[in-house]
């Protein structure tokens, strides 16, 4: 994959939004991988570099069930749509021409354990001064400074360090993780937007900029009313399953035929139509139930007399009835089913793209449309696979000088 293939266009669409931008990707893992996909979904031509004998850790987790050993699946699923350049940054020789493509990048990428990339003469302080314009972008657990900046951090400690986990699950039970690598995603959305902002913000100044992304930093910002609540009251908030402790009805519910359907009544005119719905307009006439307030006092009550209602009736009849009323409402979807959802089809989300080892593989796409930009994504890399390909196209290297540099991985390109 070619830059020029990467930002192809068909007659009338326009280029994606950061076509011509140079991202250097020292990056691993998920969150780093994820953010500098985001900038390749926005057309950025993205080199990832990898150490030659292993590349990134994810090509080796395992294998999904029943996939082949060159199946790179959980690697295929971060780092879409860039290219792989193999060097041992631990080399003197190779570090150099490292060192050369940060020369020409409007952004370098790394997620490092703080001080890493100083070790490596990858720093932004060596970088920069070669660079002028150079945006350059650290994810770490913790943050390049303060007392826990030297710690390890994978996305569960993240979870557990935010206080995620301690409001997930149900009141009785004990603190749980959510079933996504959130932590991560979300620190790798933020390190993309601050990029993105400092690229705009360049074409003012002419000035790079210095990123410090920390997934600690980013997951507690994204926490919302929940997080107000300790913010302003001094409150812990507690663990509440799928129930909603400021709405109701708000849960998952089983229907009849042992599906399960989640609802949520987000406010007092929902609250009628929610009664025609499920054929109890009794409800509506209580006063205990009257307004969002009460309801969400009584909202063990309501609940349960809700989830009697479901098992009634079939998951077909209640999507209906709930359609019909406008109330917010989904089935709760397996992974298989969400990818199978009638909406996901229309919106082409799930795309298939040809991967130079496993063939035809699937995967999600980028969840933004622009009007007249081409939303095409391109195979995850094989390790090495663009070295050659990425000097020449960005350094402008002979072939002698490229050789010694590829010696290691040439059964990789």
């Amino acid at each position: 994959m070619s830059q020029d293939k990467n930002n192809r266009r068909d007659e009338g669409s326009l280029p994606k939004p950061l076509a011509g931008i140079k991202v250097l990707d020292l990056t691993r893992v998920i969150a780093g991988p994820y953010c500098t996909m985001m900038l390749a979904d926005m057309g950025a031509d993205v080199v990832k570099i990898e150490e030659p004998s292993r590349g990134d850790e994810l090509r080796w987790v395992g294998r999904y069930q029943g996939r082949a050993d060159h199946d790179e699946d959980y690697f295929n699923a971060s780092n879409r749509s860039k290219r792989s350049i193999a060097l041992n940054l631990k080399d003197q020789h190779e570090q150099k021409i490292a060192s050369d493509l940060a020369r020409v990048a409007d952004v370098v990428v790394e997620n490092f354990s703080p001080g890493v990339a100083e070790r490596l003469g990858m720093g932004w302080q060596v970088l920069s001064e070669q660079n002028p314009g150079l945006i350059y972008c650290s994810i770490s657990g913790f943050g390049q400074s303060g007392p826990y900046r030297n710690r390890l951090a994978l996305d569960p400690i993240i979870q557990a360090v935010s206080g995620v986990m301690s409001v997930t699950g149900h009141e009785n039970d004990p603190p749980m993780q959510i079933g996504a690598p959130l932590g991560d995603v979300i620190a790798g959305m933020f390190g993309a937007y601050s990029i993105a902002a400092a690229i705009y913000g360049r074409s003012i100044t002419q000035k790079g900029r210095y990123i410090d992304i920390s997934m600690q930093d980013s997951m507690l910002a994204v926490l919302g009313p929940r997080m107000g609540e300790a913010l302003q009251a001094g409150l812990n908030p507690k663990r509440h399953g799928n129930e909603n402790p400021m709405r109701a009805p708000a849960n998952s519910y089983q229907t009849k035929g042992g599906d399960y359907i989640a609802i949520i009544v987000q406010n007092d005119n929902h609250w009628e139509n929610f009664c025609k719905a499920i054929g109890r307009l009794d409800l509506f006439e209580l006063p205990e139930f009257r307004t969002m307030e009460n309801r969400a006092l009584q909202r063990k009550r309501l609940n349960a007399i809700v989830a009697g209602e479901f098992l009634l009736h079939s998951t077909e009849q209640w999507m209906r009835r709930l359609d019909e009323n406008r109330i917010p409402h989904s089935l709760v979807n397996t992974y298989l089913q969400a990818l199978d959802d009638i909406q996901v089809k229309h919106r082409k989300l799930i795309k298939e793209v040809i991967h130079p080892a496993s063939g035809s593989i699937r995967l999600v796409g980028a969840p933004w449309k622009f009007n007249q930009d081409l939303d095409e994504i391109f195979s995850p890399p094989m390790l090495g696979q663009h070295t050659r390909e990425v000097l020449q196209s960005w350094l402008g290297r002979d072939e002698p000088s490229i050789s010694s540099a590829t010696s290691q991985q040439k059964e990789n390109i």
